[in-house]
Formats: structure tokens, C-alpha cells, sequence
């Protein structure tokens, strides 16, 4: 919690902090950075100095540094540049290091292990998506790929049942939100919607291949103090692998991994 508080004019003087000076090149080279990775298309030298008001020889010198540092890279044929391959990697460090993904990590193991699933430990976005923060992947022949940082619809799948159910949205936003979501075997609404229900009561919500064909997926939620979800917890795993006596044993274990954590996660975030 941050406090602010009133002192006098000669208090302030003594007390203040160093003052952080602005960097003219490492704020252009950010502001390149978000541009390039909110574009939908790689964009050339002037259109990245028109829009970002730069002069062009200047906005060329921060691409070609950023471009040897593997941050952005070049389309040697149209001379256009677009995110690189380094900003990944400085993307799943950041996911890796410390709070939720430290603390997430050993479940993840533990669960896909003992099911031959793969585990992951996702943090919601609203309505907007969810990304997953943790992972890991069991040694059997067949698995389902997923990478540390992928992005999925909020509401898709069975911890998208849990965000519908532990979260503060109106039926209108819900159905606005489901509308939008792409399944290879979607559910009605209606049908959705009493699936929510019953994720609110058991505390664990299960896809049996309405998202992906064949795959069965159980997510938890990761519950605040005020039973709103902050984290989720979810085992991806084949139909033809997972009886039903598993599923059931699954979700029991997802469920008191998610209670276990819930004691101890919020405060690190």
C-alpha cells in the first residue's frame, strides 16, 4: 500500500528521493518496442518515425541496435521490422521469476506426473484473456502442447467456466464474451451457462471436448479473499487417457492445490 502524506517545504527538500531523469534513447527504443509488437503488420522506418514523431535517421540507428540485440527484426526484402525472437525470451523470464509461477510450480509437477497430464498455472485478464504463467508437461509418448506465455479467450474451457463463475459479470457481459469464443464442439449458451452453476458449487469446472476434440481439460480457481479469482489452475489431458474415476480424483486434487495456494499466493501478488 502506498501512503502519501503532507510534510512541510524544507522537509520535502531533505527527503526527497533521486530524481529519475529521462533517457531520450531507452524511452524511443520502448516506444518502439509497443509499437511494434500492437501492430498488426511490420512496419517500415518512416511509418515507425511518423507515428512515433521521430526523426528518421534517429528512429533507424535505435532499429539497427535493437535489431543486433535480436529485440526486433528485419524483412531483408521489403526493409520492414517487426518484433524478434529476444523479446520471447525476456517475456518467459519475466513469467518465470518469482510470486505465482514459484509458488504454482511444484502441483504442476506433482499433477502431471501422477496423471500424465500437462498442467498449467493461468492468470485471467477480465473478460479478455487468460495467460498462462506455469507449466509443466508430463513424460508420456503423447502430450498436448502449450507454451509458457500463450493467450487464450477468457471464457473458453474449463477455467473459463471458473472466471464466468468467480467473477462480479453480469449475464449480458457473459453472453457478449461466449459469443466470441471459437470451440471445435460448442455448447448453447443455455447449456453453458448451467455448467457455470455447477463450476460454482463443486469449485471445479470441467471441458469434456467441447473446446478441442478428443481432450478433456479441468480447471480450478485460485480465490482472493473475497471468493473472486485471481489464478486458475488447469490439467489438459486426452479423453482416451483420462477414465472417468481420474477426472474426478483430478479435479479433487486441482481443488485443494488451488485451496492450499490461495493462502499464500495473493499476498505476493
Amino acid at each position: 500500500m502506498v501512503v502519501i502524506r503532507k510534510a512541510a517545504q524544507n522537509d520535502e527538500k531533505k527527503t526527497a528521493g533521486p530524481r529519475v531523469r529521462p533517457v531520450p534513447a531507452v524511452t524511443r527504443s520502448i516506444a518502439i518496442l509497443r509499437l511494434l509488437g500492437n501492430s498488426a503488420a511490420p512496419l517500415g522506418v518512416k511509418a515507425i518515425a511518423d507515428e512515433l514523431q521521430l526523426v528518421p535517421s534517429t528512429c533507424l540507428h535505435i532499429l539497427r541496435v535493437l535489431v543486433d540485440e535480436e529485440l526486433v527484426k528485419i524483412d531483408a526484402s521489403t526493409k520492414r521490422y517487426s518484433v524478434g525472437a529476444g523479446m520471447l525470451s525476456l517475456a518467459r523470464s519475466a513469467l518465470k521469476s518469482g510470486g505465482f509461477s514459484d509458488l504454482v510450480q511444484p502441483y504442476l509437477d506433482d499433477l502431471a506426473s501422477r496423471y500424465g497430464v500437462t498442467a498449467m498455472g493461468v492468470e485471467p485478464s477480465g473478460l479478455k484473456h487468460m495467460v498462462v504463467k506455469a507449466l509443466s508437461v508430463s513424460e508420456l509418448p503423447v502430450s498436448l502442447h502449450v507454451e509458457l506465455g500463450s493467450r487464450f479467450p477468457a471464457l473458453i474451457s474449463a477455467t473459463g467456466r471458473c472466471v464466468a463463475a468467480f467473477g462480479d459479470y453480469t449475464p449480458a457481459e457473459l453472453k457478449s464474451g461466449f459469443e466470441s469464443l471459437r470451440w471445435q464442439n460448442p455448447p448453447t449458451f443455455e447449456a453453458w451457462m448451467k455448467e457455470v452453476d455447477t463450476t460454482r458449487t463443486h469449485g471445479y469446472g470441467i471441458d469434456r471436448g467441447n473446446y478441442i476434440a478428443g481432450v478433456t481439460v479441468v480447471g480450478t480457481p485460485v480465490l482472493d479473499s473475497k471468493q473472486r479469482m485471481v489464478f486458475g489452475l488447469a490439467a489438459v489431458g486426452l479423453m482416451s487417457q483420462l477414465s472417468a474415476t481420474q477426472v474426478s480424483a483430478l479435479a479433487n486434487d486441482l481443488s485443494k492445490a488451488s485451496t492450499e495456494l490461495a493462502s499464500t499466493v495473493v499476498s505476493v501478488r
